[in-house]
């Protein structure tokens, strides 16, 4: 998914940035709402990055969006749009949403699959809810790559969740490990990510590695995590220190979304849907993209390609992309200090 603000804040993320060691305390992330497209947009709840935080592990970005009815217009239509250092965690919720990328790939998004897309040194791709869908709902996430993987060749993958099962609870893992059961597919950092389904008036007691970040993002009714209430579309941020997530639900069946990892120990920069390390290299791919995608300045054969020999990644070359490229905002005319906490 792109990040659509016309305006996008850059955020310099560094050491500064972690919280203290060992402590385990619980914070809620409040959504803000951001606008995914045109005048009949879909609205996101954007937690991360937050005034409060910018990171958990090496999650940088969360994005959670829906129950929305697709046919009144407000679907996911996201034009060709560029990405580099991280990857893009897509997971649903209901609907579906076909995926296309400028390495080639072709998938549909569906309930229950993971689709992971490592964009490494550049890639650009388009997402577009499909004819099927009625209901869309689910959330996009990103991964900041270590710097000693931001540069390897972009790639993409698809895979079917594992289910545990913790008492009445049904876990469904994505990326990594918890619950004794593990995910297979590729990641840089140590970290993990998972849907937890807890019936109402239910309390779970969910063993984690006390050396990561953890969050639990709640996409239906309400729980309390650590004893914090936490309601819909609110993040709760656990520093590192705690072995447990105690989890109960109210009166209502919950869906939660779970992700945590180590401590991301590297500054990074990110702008728009680029994620770098300094401001001079997310000047140089917004430059790479205008050039190439847009039309808009010379090709440096020195700089990141987001278009491969798979073609152009727009509606002029027949490749079956929806609309045009996005053109990248104009950027800050400041440089950012490193965020404090």
């Amino acid at each position: 998914m792109s990040n659509l603000e016309k305006q996008p804040h850059e955020v310099v993320i560094g050491d500064d940035d972690r919280p203290p060691i060992d402590t385990g305390r619980t914070t809620i992330l409040a959504p803000r709402e951001v606008p995914l497209g045109g005048p009949r947009a879909m609205t996101v709840h954007r937690t991360l990055p937050s005034r409060e935080r910018s990171m958990i592990g090496a999650w940088c970005f969360v994005d959670h969006y829906g129950p929305t009815d697709v046919r009144t217009g407000t679907g996911m239509v996201v034009p060709p749009h560029p990405h580099t250092g991280l990857q893009t965690v897509s997971w649903l919720f209901d609907g579906e949403i076909e995926h296309r990328d400028s390495v080639g790939s072709h998938a549909f998004v569906r309930p229950g699959e993971l689709n992971l897309m490592t964009a490494g040194r550049g890639i650009s791709h388009s997402e577009v809810s499909t004819e099927n869908t009625t209901i869309l709902r689910g959330v996009q996430l990103w991964l900041a790559l270590p710097d000693a993987a931001r540069e390897v060749e972009p790639f993409f993958e698809s895979h079917t969740a594992v289910a545990a099962t913790l008492g009445n609870a049904t876990i469904t893992v994505f990326l990594g490990s918890v619950a004794g059961v593990s995910a297979t597919a590729k990641t840089f950092t140590r970290i993990l990510a998972a849907q937890i389904d807890v019936p109402s008036r239910t309390r779970i007691e969910l063993a984690v590695d006390p050396r990561d970040e953890h969050g639990i993002l709640v996409d239906r009714a309400s729980v309390t995590v650590n004893g914090t209430p936490v309601a819909r579309t609110e993040l709760a941020f656990v520093e590192t220190g705690a072995s447990t997530l105690t989890i109960e639900s109210g009166d209502d069946d919950a869906r939660l979304i779970l992700i945590g990892g180590e401590p991301f120990g590297e500054q990074i920069v990110m702008w728009w849907n680029f994620v770098g390390r300094t401001h001079e290299e997310i000047v140089a791919y917004r430059t790479a993209w205008q050039a190439e995608a847009i039309g808009s300045g010379e090709v440096d054969a020195r700089a990141p390609r987001f278009i491969s020999t798979h073609g152009d990644p727009g509606t002029r070359d027949g490749h079956g992309y929806t609309g045009s490229p996005l053109p990248a905002p104009e950027l800050p005319t400041v440089r950012l200090l490193p965020r404090r906490r």
